[in-house]
């Protein structure tokens, strides 16, 4: 199913780095179903959370977004562009989120998945389900979108004001100084609590107060992009390597839910590690292969498999259509990856898109 993507207007590494975050985050929800075939004895091998690669590069890019209009506005950004700014992104998340959710209500009111419905609440249209409480029993993939949509409405306030005070790149650059020392400070005053695993994951990865600061690294790549253009392009492929490592060694850095370092630089590190893949990604502009095609394919329908994936498909294959042995679970999870992607084509070419094209028009 062609989308025909306007390739020329694309950065064919940035759909990379987009592709091979949900590739990761797709097979994590899906790698029960390997569980007992002989590709389990290949689960030594650790990645980088592709949710954090989704942070670092949305980041980057609504921090371009950001700079370019105030740039071109010689440093000032003004409560009409900041609305307008939040239109175009509300148009590319809310309606495919609430449509998503929608059918997640139904799966549980049915049962046709597993979930705490009394979770379910206003607080999940504003996007408050983990701002200050852990979010749990339904819906636990919205995690990561509720610190996406704050993060929106609090960087370009924290821009406005800051900017008011110094009209020049140091405005932004304090902006991000800012959001990066706050989290990491309410990490580090909450750090004292006992947790298991767990905990662990909900308390401190996927509470909105604690990883805002995961985004802002994007946005710090964009500031280095734009203000030291010569140092961007003369070091990406230094600093592509130096992060390549990273990524591959962080995982296996041993760590314990209730340590320090766990609860606290931890993410910093994850994050650093991500954007130091942003130069050398962000100039490979074209592609010449097949497989290009396919990486901008999966690139495109990104957000509608996360959206998709774990509540709508792998929770249904595991609650009524459990794993009888290891030829039975290979066959289920290529199944899984199928009905992934069809479905997110069929949401981004159907719904998602054309309700992004009407953003210009209002």
């Amino acid at each position: 199913m062609k989308l025909l993507p306007d390739y020329q207007n694309r950065t064919y590494g940035l759909d990379i780095f987009r592709a091979i975050a949900i590739l990761l985050v797709v097979h994590s929800h899906g790698k029960f179903m390997l569980e007992n075939t002989l590709i389990n004895k290949l689960s030594f091998l650790k990645t980088i959370d592709g949710v954090e690669l989704f942070f670092v590069l949305s980041g980057f890019l609504i921090g371009g977004i950001l700079i370019k209009i105030i740039d071109k506005n010689n440093f000032k950004l003004n409560i009409s562009e900041i609305t307008r700014f939040w239109k175009r992104r509300w148009f590319r998340t809310l309606p495919n989120y609430y449509l998503i959710l929608i059918i997640n209500v139904i799966f549980v009111k049915l049962s046709f998945i597993d979930g705490d419905i009394n979770k379910f609440g206003f607080d999940f249209i504003i996007f408050t389900q983990n701002f200050f409480k852990p979010l749990t029993g339904f819906f636990w993939e919205s995690w990561s979108l509720s610190i996406e949509e704050w993060f929106y409405i609090i960087l370009p306030l924290c821009i406005f004001f800051l900017l008011k005070l110094f009209p020049s790149k140091k405005g932004l650059l304090y902006s991000i100084i800012l959001l990066m020392i706050i989290p990491l400070l309410y990490r580090i005053l909450n750090s004292n609590q006992e947790i298991d695993g767990f905990w662990w994951d909900v308390k401190f990865r996927k509470l909105i107060m604690m990883r805002l600061d995961t985004i802002i690294y994007g946005v710090l790549a964009a500031y280095i992009k734009y203000y030291h253009k010569a140092f961007w392009n003369k070091y990406k492929r230094g600093l592509f390597i130096f992060g390549l490592i990273l990524v591959l060694v962080i995982p296996y850095i041993p760590r314990e839910p209730n340590d320090f370092f766990s609860k606290t630089f931890y993410f910093n590190l994850t994050t650093i590690s991500a954007m130091l893949l942003l130069p050398l990604a962000d100039s490979i502009k074209t592609f010449k292969t097949k497989i290009g095609k396919g990486f901008t394919h999966i690139s495109l329908i990104s957000y509608s498999m996360y959206l998709i994936n774990l509540g709508l498909v792998a929770q249904v294959i595991m609650k009524h259509f459990p794993i009888q042995n290891p030829i039975d679970g290979i066959i289920k999870y290529i199944i899984y990856w199928v009905i992934v992607i069809i479905s997110s084509t069929l949401l981004y070419k159907y719904f998602e898109r054309p309700i992004m094209n009407l953003r210009d028009k209002y």
